[in-house]
């Protein structure tokens, strides 16, 4: 259900005042608000109206974010307790979205993932936020291979085993314009003549960003989302190979791909993840051992009928002598 417009207020268990309800316009704190996902759920709340602080240890990159309506962008480390207590004090609700995939110097896994949501839960505890929101990602697992899932697990246990009111999102790969997925095999594409792809035929079911975003936002105000996790991916479900030829297919630079072995998969990695900003790391590798697609449909509750990648990616991906094509092609199919 849609929780009413005014909250009731409960002793929390660490003496602060917690709010048992959100309001229905919520005064909402959120971390990674700068990011790909991050930008378009702070839209979506500005858009429902609430009331949203984005804390950020660059200002600057939330610069997307100044003109929106009910947002305020405010600089600030996000790993210190201080600041969290404070910006935790005049709010509602908390919504984590940080995370990373590849570990980096200070940037652990296990800081990115387990510590950082640890010490947002304890903010919000002391500063009276009884309701948090937590992205985590498909396949997260304590027994999973790779370092990136075991510590997606973990930040999934922290939260809920916090004693908030919380909702985990768990999406699979998320793709959309500026997606740092679909664009990275667009540029390998239009820069090599071949493709030499490792995990060629790991699955993934890729989600439309605004998808995830709505489902998000949503669940600030919906009670009937509280204690629960839900997995989040588009309609079908492709190989990997499937994809980059798509990729390559749909940006106007068609490209043999040649699927490597475990051997050389791994000797690409390693040489890979020496790069700045790695291309590909041997625990990205090891999280493609597990299929990243879901064992069910869309969750009903949120009303979503979830966009084909088919429907999206031409739209950012395709040559601007494309895109014109495309437009006179929806055109028609709206008339």
């Amino acid at each position: 259900m849609i929780a009413p417009a005014v909250a009731s207020a409960i002793t929390g268990a660490h003496g602060g005042t917690m709010h048992s309800r959100t309001p229905m316009k919520a005064r909402v704190l959120v971390l990674g608000g700068t990011g790909f996902v991050g930008r378009h759920v702070v839209a979506k709340l500005s858009a429902a109206g609430h009331d949203v602080t984005v804390l950020t240890r660059s200002r600057e990159r939330g610069r997307p974010l100044f003109l929106l309506p009910t947002v305020r962008v405010l600089e600030g480390d996000p790993y210190d307790a201080a600041t969290l207590l404070r910006r935790t004090r005049n709010a509602d609700v908390a919504i984590n979205l940080v995370g990373t995939l590849h570990a980096r110097r200070r940037d652990t896994f296990d800081r990115v993932h387990v510590a950082l949501p640890r010490m947002l839960v304890d903010a919000c505890r002391q500063g009276g936020v009884s309701r948090i929101v937590h992205m985590s990602a498909l396949g997260a697992s304590a027994e999973a291979a790779s370092a990136y899932l075991r510590s997606k697990a973990g930040g999934e246990a922290v939260v809920a085993d916090s004693g908030l009111r919380f909702t985990i999102f768990r999406p699979s790969v998320i793709f959309g314009s500026g997606d740092t997925f679909l664009n990275l095999f667009a540029r390998l594409a239009a820069t090599f003549p071949v493709i030499p792809l490792a995990g060629a035929s790991a699955r993934f079911q890729p989600v439309f960003v605004g998808d995830v975003a709505a489902c998000i936002a949503r669940s600030v105000v919906d009670d009937a989302t509280i204690g629960q996790r839900y997995a989040l991916c588009g309609p079908k479900a492709y190989t990997l190979e499937e994809l980059v030829r798509y990729v390559a297919d749909t940006s106007g630079h068609p490209r043999p791909i040649m699927p490597l072995g475990p051997g050389l998969a791994n000797l690409q990695a390693r040489v890979l993840e020496l790069l700045p900003g790695p291309l590909l790391t041997r625990d990205n590798l090891a999280s493609m051992q597990h299929d990243n697609v879901c064992e069910g449909p869309f969750p009903a509750e949120f009303g979503i009928a979830p966009a084909t990648l088919e429907a999206i990616a031409p739209e950012y991906l395709a040559p601007v002598s494309l895109h014109s094509r495309f437009d006179i092609f929806r055109a028609r199919d709206s008339l």
